[in-house]
């Protein structure tokens, strides 16, 4: 075999795994349409009474309930109130909410999870005890009840489902930790004298965030359907607001009159939900694939 064809016979195989590396890096079409509708929802949430056609809270009596028209794409509920604009509005509630019950609840699990993890012991047993108690909650039901005898509305089932969903983020946190606390860089660590504080957070931290990161996704996920389904009670957010759990519960007796006034909050939410799973799972992908030898 001469050199050129011992060239081209290497360099075929070579194109095929640069070839195959590239689609395994590309972006699926499925990752593409659910990253452009987390955009659109986090545009609508930030500028949603800037863009919406019309004022969410403007009622039309004389109108009252309407099917699309040129003026009204989606037609209007049973006070003459836009549904396309109270869908976009409605954005807010269900990007903010989520976004502080993820935050926090990655927090305090990061939190727990790296102590519990790395001191071991009885605070690792206190913890790992109080997760499971949490953890075997039904969170769902547990904020219904808690919510409606206490009242507060939205704020106050934001808290609570921080704290149940924090258990989730303690235990992974705490998984991964365990199995970096015995890799060499944290006992050079220890013998150069570096505080544990240190070792934790500057240290440890760092190599335990991707999977939490990649989680705080599914809790954002798991929180909007929540919070949702709290306000489709009448225990979320109050009565007359832009907010897609309770556009679904004000409508249930619409549906032969302008069914948008249903399947608009509707496709929004499942919409949003599913997207924002399958960007976490791509995020998990990609932070997982980090350092890996291809």
């Amino acid at each position: 075999m001469t050199a050129s064809a011992a060239t081209g016979a290497s360099a075929g195989p070579r194109r095929f795994l640069l070839r195959g590396h590239a689609v395994r890096r590309g972006l699926s079409p499925l990752v593409v349409a659910a990253l452009l509708i987390v955009v659109a929802v986090i545009v609508c949430a930030i500028a949603g009474p800037a863009i919406a056609p019309h004022d969410p809270n403007a009622q039309d009596l004389a109108t009252g309930i309407s099917g699309p028209s040129s003026e009204h794409w989606l037609g209007t509920d049973d006070l003459g109130r836009d549904v396309l604009s109270r869908t976009i509005v409605g954005a807010r509630t269900a990007v903010v909410g989520p976004l502080l019950v993820a935050l926090g609840a990655m927090l305090i699990g990061n939190l727990l999870g790296l102590l519990a993890g790395y001191r071991g012991g009885t605070l690792d047993t206190l913890v790992s005890r109080y997760a499971d108690l949490v953890y075997a909650l039904p969170a769902l039901l547990v904020a219904i009840v808690v919510v409606g005898v206490v009242g507060g509305g939205y704020f106050v089932a934001v808290a609570l489902l921080v704290v149940l969903y924090s258990p989730v983020d303690t235990r992974l946190v705490r998984s991964a930790t365990l199995v970096q606390r015995s890799q060499p860089y944290v006992e050079a660590a220890r013998v150069s004298g570096i505080p544990s504080r240190r070792i934790i957070f500057a240290h440890l931290w760092p190599n335990v965030l991707p999977i939490a990161v990649a989680n705080a996704f599914l809790t954002f996920a798991f929180s909007i359907v929540s919070l949702a389904a709290l306000s489709f009670l009448g225990l979320g957010v109050g009565p007359g607001t832009a907010d897609w759990g309770r556009m679904l519960s004000d409508s249930r007796t619409l549906l032969f009159d302008n069914e948008w006034t249903a399947l608009a909050p509707g496709i929004a939410l499942v919409l949003t939900a599913a997207s924002v799973n399958v960007v976490g799972d791509w995020v998990f992908e990609r932070l997982s694939d980090r350092g890996r030898v291809r």
